[in-house]
């Protein structure tokens, strides 16, 4: 398989203080898994910066407009106690939904058979109208709706594996049938929702596991609650929104998956893919912490993609 992976020195850049868990040394963590022989062939692009209107289309101008106002032209600024920005932020972020808008348009235009995107910063916690939880702007939603607007799909899924619930991509898409969110995460744990009964307009499916849960109940999730739901909503294109803090070694939460899970979830989400979406599938980087845990995961996700 043709795998594209997104990075850009930008990402490197968005500056979150001593001690953030969302840091830099993320990005080098995935570099240095990338410099083994597996990797040498995989085909890799710099991100570009994204339009505004790509943005709009998931939150409003003036919400744009107020995030841009809470860059510092120096030192850190803070939209709340885990949302912090610095100089390159906004910047940071336009890059990130550009490599998000780029990577459909490959898909879509058989560029690659499937992208992998490596950015900060991430993006499922971003609401609608509200920043938090590290996101400033919910990159997955964004590439749904530029697949949508701009390729003209109807159908797009998105398949949230971090740890911790994407409440922004699940308040985006609350009552829109034409957007399947699906999600695993550990609960209760922060931001606090994704609960089964959380379903929207029929589009919502979580599948909240316990602390403790390991690689079986995760594989159970997949298979009996969020497979047959892509199966009967047959998507047009598949978007991953790849936290790998989940990850048994990751010190924000405590579900014990291990890269091998990763890699057998790649799998299946690639099979649904080849089904109903002619193979195209994006996949974003969001949370994992732990940079051994991040560097050995996200390899096996990649490896799985170039390979299928």
């Amino acid at each position: 398989m043709h795998t594209r992976f997104y990075h850009h020195e930008i990402f490197a850049e968005h500056l979150t203080g001593p001690g953030h868990p969302e840091r830099p040394d993320r990005m080098k963590a995935i570099a240095a898994a990338l410099e083994a022989e597996t990797f040498h062939l995989l085909d890799r692009a710099e991100a570009p910066e994204g339009a505004l209107e790509s943005i709009y289309r998931c939150h409003p101008e003036n919400y744009v407009r107020k995030v841009a106002k809470t860059i510092p032209e120096e030192g850190m600024g803070r939209i709340d106690a885990d949302t912090i920005v610095s100089p390159k932020s906004f910047t940071a972020a336009l890059h990130a939904v550009g490599a998000a808008t780029a990577a459909v348009d490959d898909v879509m235009s058989d560029q690659a058979q499937n992208v992998f995107v490596a950015a900060r910063p991430p993006g499922h916690h971003a609401e609608a109208v509200t920043a938090m939880g590290f996101c400033l702007f919910n990159n997955a939603a964004i590439a749904a709706r530029h697949a949508q607007a701009v390729h003209g799909l109807e159908r797009v899924a998105i398949i949230d594996w971090d740890v911790h619930h994407g409440n922004g991509t699940q308040d985006i898409f609350w009552s829109d049938k034409t957007v399947m969110y699906a999600s695993t995460h550990q609960m209760p744990l922060y931001p606090g929702t994704g609960a089964k009964d959380e379903t929207g307009a029929g589009n919502i499916v979580n599948a909240p596991l316990s602390e403790g849960d390991g690689g079986e109940a995760f594989r159970e999730a997949f298979n009996h609650r969020i497979l047959p739901e892509l199966e009967v909503f047959e998507p047009d294109l598949v978007i991953i929104s790849a936290g790998f803090d989940a990850h048994w070694r990751d010190p924000l939460a405590g579900i014990n998956l291990t890269e091998a899970d990763f890699d057998w979830a790649t799998g299946k989400l690639l099979d649904i893919a080849d089904r109903f979406s002619k193979g195209r599938l994006v996949s974003l980087l969001e949370g994992g912490y732990d940079l051994q845990g991040l560097a050995f995961s996200s390899a096996a996700h990649i490896k799985r993609l170039m390979t299928g």
